[in-house]
């Protein structure tokens, strides 16, 4: 029997709709600095891509000690039980509204593995290369002469992972809106209240 419980605290949905908004705003800039199109001119996106920037690697380090002093770190922690059933639903069953989801959510493992490995590849994958690729770009003028790298690289690198994360928004995106109603993973992350599962020993594990 499933109850409505708080799933998400304050800080964890703030975290999440500002880094959403920063990411937002990055890709739009960042879009503009390598001449995609013209809004605002080279010169502003490149000073907002920079300012977006340093607000979203601040929130990232606060986020990071945030999840370490909570033990909120382990809802990442990947695991293969309930995998192929999690990736069978999202493939067909999300399609036929009779066929409940396979993994059941609670307070303590809200994430399925499915979204474990998505989040972790995001924050040890993804993020750090967008944030070393980043700096170096940015603090360019102060490489000493034998790294041996170009900035063309750097910039590769950076776009690259720039694009690895469009992917990732796109997906979670769609997902947001794969709950029955539509609209339920959208609220919780809004209201910090879900529809979850009573803890049960060994389970989500």
């Amino acid at each position: 029997m499933k109850t409505r419980e708080r799933v998400f605290s304050r800080f964890e949905r703030f975290w999440h709709w500002f880094q959403a908004v920063l990411i937002i705003a990055l890709m739009i800039t960042g879009f503009e600095v390598n001449g995609a199109y013209a809004l605002v001119g080279y010169e502003e996106a490149a000073g907002w891509h920079r300012a977006c920037a340093w607000v979203l690697i601040w929130l990232w380090v606060f986020a990071i000690f945030w999840h370490l002093v909570t033990g909120e770190w382990k809802q990442y922690i990947p695991t293969t039980e309930r995998l192929m059933a999690v990736m069978k639903y999202y493939s067909v069953g999300i399609f036929d509204h009779s066929v409940p989801h396979p993994y059941k959510k609670t307070v303590r493992f809200k994430h399925n593995p499915l979204q474990r490995i998505a989040y972790l590849s995001f924050n040890i994958a993804i993020t750090p290369v967008i944030w070393i690729t980043g700096l170096l770009y940015m603090y360019y003028n102060d490489w000493p002469a034998n790294w041996g790298l170009t900035l063309g690289d750097v910039a590769l690198v950076h776009v690259a992972a720039a694009f690895a994360m469009l992917i990732f928004f796109i997906a979670h995106v769609y997902m947001a809106f794969t709950g029955h109603p539509p609209m339920q993973y959208v609220k919780a992350m809004i209201t910090g209240y879900d529809d979850v599962y009573p803890e049960e020993k060994g389970a989500n594990k």
